[in-house]
């Protein structure tokens, strides 16, 4: 297994590979928002706010939300390939979403200057390093005006349904015979068809810590299964996954 699996460029490869990119144009096209997305963003954010969208993937979300009204949103993306094909599929559409580059570590806007933030489909723990997605959560938090909400997704690793597999984990790190391509406790190398997908399963512990850490006020957290009924072609293309919705206090 490459050593640059577990890094950005890593990460960055597989999200550019054409099969990844392949899955996620289908999902943009076939799924659109998750019932659970869209009665979330309803409930916090306004058509007229200006919405950054963080790892936005081919599109599915942005196009989601144009179709509900949000037309001020920017769509983001740090793979080159995969914001192509987001940007040709709305132009497929005639949905006229701004797209660009840009890596959620390290933001190039103004302090203060959007309405809300989205980083959906668990892609928030698709950053490698507990260092690295501290900073991404620190850049979300400068972008965002007093007043503003995050909204992203994680798994919960006390949720999961392989609960034996991480208990087993937990006593590999402890004796020190975790596998040496992992950074720490909670990351996944999964082998698939168009590469190794990294995934970080954190606890809600450390995420509601971090969160705390840089200056976000909880207000909630909640599994997407207690949000509502998802249609099966949503649970069929991903798991259950735990919700957060975070202010940048007001004052």
């Amino acid at each position: 297994m490459s050593d640059s699996t577990m890094d950005a460029d890593g990460v960055r490869d597989y999200f550019n590979s054409d099969a990844a990119i392949c899955h996620y144009t289908a999902a943009s096209q076939h799924l659109g928002l998750w019932a659970s997305e869209e009665k979330i963003f309803k409930r916090i954010f306004q058509p007229s706010n200006s919405l950054l969208e963080l790892g936005c993937g081919a599109g599915r979300i942005a196009i989601g939300l144009y179709e509900l009204g949000y037309k001020n949103v920017l769509a983001t993306d740090y793979a080159k390939n995969m914001l192509n094909a987001a940007r040709h599929l709305a132009r497929k559409l005639e949905y006229r979403i701004a797209f660009r580059l840009a890596d959620a570590q390290s933001l190039e806007f103004e302090d203060n200057i959007f309405d809300g933030a989205i980083f959906g489909f668990n892609g928030w723990t698709q950053i490698p390093g507990a260092k690295n997605r501290l900073r991404a959560l620190h850049e979300v938090y400068r972008v965002l005006r007093p007043g503003a909400y995050f909204v992203f997704t994680t798994h919960d690793r006390e949720r999961s349904p392989h609960q034996n597999f991480w208990r087993q984990e937990a006593q590999r790190w402890a004796a020190g015979e975790q596998d040496p391509d992992l950074m720490e406790l909670g990351d996944r190398l999964e082998p698939q068809a168009n590469g190794v997908h990294f995934m970080h399963v954190p606890t809600y512990q450390t995420v509601a810590q971090a969160l705390q850490e840089v200056g976000f006020l909880l207000e909630a957290s909640i599994m997407r299964s207690e949000l509502g009924q998802e249609s099966s072609a949503v649970e069929e293309y991903s798991d259950d996954c735990r919700f957060w919705l975070a202010q940048k206090p007001s004052a």
